[in-house]
This record gives structure tokens, C-alpha cells and sequence, in this order.
């Protein structure tokens, strides 16, 4: 069987499990970082309008921008650290995403926003990828769905911060001032992971080829990879729902149950924050236990989040109760948390250590580029469908591809398909 094949070729640098979870616990700041500087530009948005003159249309173009720039640099940033070394890229990332956040501070024009957002997006593609690979590298099945999982919460961290404490700056000193301390924070803890953090040495029997690869070529190898085709589509799916609730929920609150602005936008993220959290630390602990007695138990526990997520999603779209569509949102984001924790562990089952950072780059390439082209597309069906049989529908879609994901066999592919 592959499972067998795929443990004995994954074990983890041999070293203090405590280091390991120091490991995790070091990147889960940064990924806090990451997202708490792309976000906190979306929450000084007022001040920063009035002083620099920039208009709704503007704001959204700095966010697209970002999105496309951020989609078509992720396969290169992964393979560049399946090349370089994840350390060295993710303490590049850093320092890079730090001084364009300080530099933002300082912007004069709209067009200085605008090359700084792409700047930003280049820097924070390069760190996703090579940030999971290292933690998939220090982690094996045993850990590896928990790990993973723990370093998700970052993401909710950081977007909660950056629009409470980014707003609470700004309101305060102004906001230059927001990212003039967030970005020296970035910087200064960039230093600090550089002398923390190390790369797993490969050990001698898991060494292969994949180095010597084009990125081309590395591409086609993962892509022939069993089960790596509906993995990326199962990807892309649950990113197209995620950008079409967070790009249109809280218009979709304030017009419909005519909530005001401030409580939509805390509505929109909040209780699927709040589940998402809680589902990323069982679905975590979870599919680690279930793998134990299955090999299947990481995908498995997907489809159990997936197939949880979907059908509430499409109630949100339904309802017109408040209390129904919060307990909807929580349900939606813990179902959401348990497929989105064990992504990486998934894929580890068929791809070799050398190509992970690569492998994932695809995957946040496809999920991002068609979340951005629905999160565009909603907006020009809104009028003709409404945005509540827009959420419904990406629930149908999501629950399609938890039958998909039920379906999903990881394993690396056979000799005779590498050479070719």
C-alpha cells in the first residue's frame, strides 16, 4: 500500500519534538503577520481617503491588485523554496512584507499605493507555501493535521487584529502611524526568527531528483500526482467560496436584514471566525487520531468539514432569521476549519518533501485566481440572482466537492512516471 511507502519516506529531522511545536508556534506569528498587514489597509480605509483623495473604485482596485499579483507569484515563490530552502524564504517574506507596510506609511499617491500592494503581494505569496512545507517537514502523520491546523489560527488572529488594533492606532496617532508599527514589529521579529528558525535536513534516503526539476517540469510531476487533479479542484472550490463571503457578506447583511454598517462587517466575520477557529483545533485532533486507524483519515476528515459547511452555507443564503443565520456562519466556519487544516497533511500522502512548497504554490494559485474571478463575478450576477442564491449556490458547490474529497486516494506516483 502507498500509506506505508509514504510514512517511511516523511519522517521528521530528528530532533526535540519541543522544537518542532516551537517550530509551529514561531510561524503561526507569522502567518498572524501576514494577514494582519494586507488587512489593516481595508480598516484605516477612511482617513487614509480623505488625505489622499481616493476613491471606492481605487480602494478596490488596491485589493484586486494585491489578489492577482499575490495568484500568480505563488507556484514560483513554492518552488523557489523547495529550491532555497523554506528559512530563507520565509525570513525574506517577512522583511520584505514588513518594509513595504512601513513604506506604506510614507505613500504620497494612490499609483505609490498601488506598486506597494504589488510589492506585498509578491512578498506574502513567498511565504505560505514555504512555511507549510517546513511545518509538514518537522511534523509527521502523527502530528502533522494538528500542527498544520494550529498554524491556520494565525489567519484569524491576524484579521481580527488588523482591523481592531489598526483602527484603534489610527483613531489615536493617525494612521501613518498604523504602519510604521506594524511593519517595524515585522521587521524586528524577522531578525529574531532568523536566528530561531532552521530547515529540515533531508535525510539521505529521501533525497530524489525533484531539485534538478524546471519548475515546468515540477509542475507536471506534481500534477500526475494520484489524486493531486481533485485535490487542487476541491481547493479551488472552497476558495471560491471563501472570497465570495468575505468580499460580499457584509453588503449582503446591510441590505438584507438591514443591519448597519458596523454591526454587518462584524457579522460577516465574526461567527465564521469564531467556528473556524473551533474547527480547526478538532478537526486537527481529529483527523491525527483518525489516521491512526486509517489512511484515509485526514481525507476523511475533510469531507466530514465539507459536508458539515455546505448545506449551512446554503441556509445562510436562505434565511431571514438572525438567529438562524448566526448558528448557520459558526456551523459553516467549523466545517470550513476541519477541511482547511488538513489540506497540507493530504497532500504530504502523495508528494515527496522536496516538491511540497511547490505543490501548495499550485494550490493557492488556483484557489486564489478563481476565488478572484467569483468574488468579480458575484458582483455583476447580483442584480439578476441576489447575493443569498449566490451564497446558496456555492454551498451546492461545496457540497459537491465533499463527495469529491470522499473519493480522494494521495500517493506518490510510480518510478516509472517520474523519469517521464
Amino acid at each position: 500500500m502507498y500509506h506505508k511507502s509514504v510514512i517511511e519516506t516523511s519522517q521528521p529531522i530528528k530532533s526535540s519534538r519541543t522544537y518542532a511545536w516551537l517550530v509551529v508556534l514561531l510561524l503561526t506569528v507569522v502567518w498572524l503577520l501576514n494577514y494582519l498587514d494586507r488587512q489593516v489597509l481595508f480598516s484605516v480605509f477612511p482617513p487614509l481617503q480623505r488625505e489622499l483623495q481616493i476613491s471606492s473604485f481605487q480602494l478596490g482596485l488596491l485589493g484586486t491588485t494585491f489578489l492577482w499579483v499575490y495568484a500568480f507569484c505563488s507556484p514560483l515563490a513554492g518552488y523557489l523554496a523547495d529550491k532555497l530552502g523554506s528559512k530563507r524564504m520565509i525570513c525574506a517574506s517577512l522583511l520584505v512584507w514588513s518594509a513595504v507596510t512601513v513604506a506604506t506609511g510614507h505613500a504620497r499617491t494612490f499609483s505609490q499605493l498601488l506598486w506597494l500592494r504589488s510589492i506585498m503581494g509578491v512578498s506574502e505569496a513567498c511565504y505560505l507555501p514555504a512555511g507549510l512545507a517546513l511545518i509538514a517537514a518537522y511534523h509527521d502523520h502523527r502530528t502533522r493535521a494538528r500542527a498544520v491546523s494550529l498554524h491556520y489560527t494565525g489567519t484569524y488572529i491576524g484579521t481580527v487584529l488588523g482591523g481592531t488594533l489598526g483602527g484603534y492606532i489610527a483613531s489615536q496617532y493617525g494612521w501613518r502611524s498604523v504602519f510604521g508599527v506594524f511593519g517595524a514589529v515585522g521587521l524586528t521579529y524577522a531578525l529574531f526568527l532568523f536566528f530561531l528558525l532552521r530547515d529540515r535536513r533531508i535525510e539521505q534516503q529521501e533525497i530524489t531528483d525533484a531539485k534538478s526539476l524546471s519548475i515546468l517540469q515540477a509542475a507536471s510531476r506534481i500534477l500526475r500526482t494520484p489524486g493531486f487533479r481533485s485535490l487542487l479542484i476541491v481547493f479551488a472550490i472552497a476558495s471560491i467560496c471563501d472570497w465570495a463571503i468575505y468580499t460580499w457578506m457584509p453588503l449582503y447583511l446591510f441590505e438584507s436584514f438591514h443591519f448597519s454598517l458596523t454591526k454587518a462587517g462584524f457579522t460577516a466575520t465574526f461567527y465564521m471566525k469564531a467556528g473556524g477557529f473551533v474547527g480547526l483545533l478538532i478537526g486537527g485532533t481529529l483527523a491525527d487520531a483518525w489516521f491512526r486507524r486509517s489512511s484515509q483519515g485526514h481525507t476523511f476528515t475533510q469531507t466530514v468539514g465539507l459536508l458539515l459547511a455546505a448545506p449551512f452555507l446554503i441556509l445562510s443564503g436562505l434565511t431571514h432569521t438572525p438567529l438562524l443565520l448566526y448558528v448557520a456562519m459558526v456551523l459553516f466556519g467549523l466545517g470550513k476549519g476541519m477541511y482547511d487544516g488538513n489540506t497540507m497533511p493530504v497532500l504530504c500522502e502523495g508528494v515527496s518533501a522536496e516538491q511540497r512548497a511547490t505543490a501548495f504554490g499550485l494550490l493557492n494559485f488556483a484557489g486564489t485566481f478563481c476565488g478572484g474571478i467569483v468574488a468579480a463575478g458575484a458582483g455583476g450576477l447580483k442584480s439578476h440572482l441576489g447575493l443569498g442564491a449566490i451564497f446558496s449556490l456555492c454551498g451546492v458547490l461545496l457540497l459537491l466537492a465533499g463527495f469529491v474529497t470522499l473519493r480522494i486516494r494521495m500517493g506518490p506516483l510510480e518510478r516509472g512516471s517520474l523519469r517521464s
